[in-house]
Order: C-alpha cells, then structure tokens, then sequence
C-alpha cells in the first residue's frame, strides 16, 4: 500500500516510525496529492483544512483536525479527523471521526491501528481533557497554590500521568491547548481559559 503525507518533520517521524509494511511518501502540502492518484491513503496533518480536491481522491483522507470538525470544514465522506498532535500519532489506538469504511478500515489495519470512532466534535475525548488538566493547573498557578515543577511533579506521581500538566502543556503546544478550550469554551462555560494561559500564549508569539 501507498500513503502520501503531507507533514512537520515531527509528524512524519511519529507516523512512519516502526510502520514498515506500507510504502510512504512525502510531500510538501496536501495541495500535491492530486499527483498521486494510485495511492492508497492519505494524510494531511498541516492543520491546513479541507482542500476541494479531497474528494476526487476517492481514497480516505485523513487530517489532523483536533478543534475544527468534519461538519464545520464541509469535509466529503472520505475524510477524516484524526488528532496529529505531538505523541498522538505513535499511539496504538486512534480516535477518529467519520464514518469507517472498508477501505479506511484496511489503512488502520496495515499500520496496526485500533480505530475508536468518536463523535464529530471539537478536542475527541483525549485532548479534551488533556486540555482541561493543563487549564485546572493554571487555574492552580493563578490561586498560588504551587510552582508548575512541584505541581507536574505531584500528577505524575498522585495519577501516575505520564506527563506533568505545564509538561503537557509544553509538548503538544500551549496555543493548541488554547485554541481548544476557546472554541469549547464558546458553548460551555466550563472551558472558560485560564487568564494566565491565554497571557503565555500571547508572549509566546511576540
């Protein structure tokens, strides 16, 4: 089998990394897909939408979406949305949304891919409440409850997390987590950003 990727260096590296048993090939954007069309796949995880051309692909696509859904990007049937973020993509089981068909099912199976079909919403369920950890834990930081070392250092240990909530925070990008909660937040207060996440998002793009 034949996937095309249109990826970071970092999302490559994760995708293809001890997934030998399919043929991969990169390229620059997803724009170039349309040059391949005997492959078998493809994966768009530049964050860079739903381009026109997906459907004529008429193979799944699959698209790093954690915050946008299928729905609201007017995605066609062959795609769907996985999460790309750092360390998603080396995971042995995918949340995915849309609806699975034999030729998507045969993708996840050639690279050993447990598939769990989630609902077409905005985070899935495990970035979601990643999202909500990292915004508790700034919550704690603005109360002056404790340092972000001490305070990565005791979910580690107390829930036995394989990363600290500012760990977390740091690895999948603190803007994604911010973008998240936003658009959470925009229909249930409970996501309501942490003021002080939103003010390090902000320096960290000055």
């Amino acid at each position: 089998m034949l996937f095309i990727v249109a990826a970071s260096d970092e999302q490559w590296h994760e995708l293809t990394n001890s997934r030998d048993a399919v043929e991969w090939q990169r390229v620059d954007d997803a724009a170039a897909f349309g040059e391949y069309p005997n492959a078998d796949a493809f994966f768009s995880l530049q964050q860079d939408g739903v381009l026109g051309e997906f459907a004529s692909l008429q193979k799944p696509v699959f698209i790093n979406s954690v915050t946008e859904t299928l729905a609201e990007l007017d995605a066609p049937a062959n795609v769907y949305r996985i999460n790309g973020w750092a360390t998603f993509l080396n995971r042995l089981v995918w949340e995915i949304a849309g609806v699975i068909t034999p030729d998507a099912e045969a993708v996840l199976t050639s690279l050993n891919i447990k598939a769990n079909a989630v609902k077409d919403e905005p985070g899935f369920i495990a970035a979601r409440v990643i999202a909500m950890i990292v915004n508790e834990a700034y919550f704690a930081i603005e109360d002056q409850v404790s340092s972000k070392a001490e305070i990565d250092t005791a979910m580690k240990l107390g829930t036995n997390y394989p990363h600290g909530p500012f760990e977390w925070a740091d690895l999948l990008g603190s803007g994604n987590i911010l973008a998240l909660l936003q658009k959470l937040n925009s229909t249930d207060s409970r996501y309501k950003p942490s003021a002080l996440l939103i003010q390090e998002v902000k320096k960290n793009k000055q």
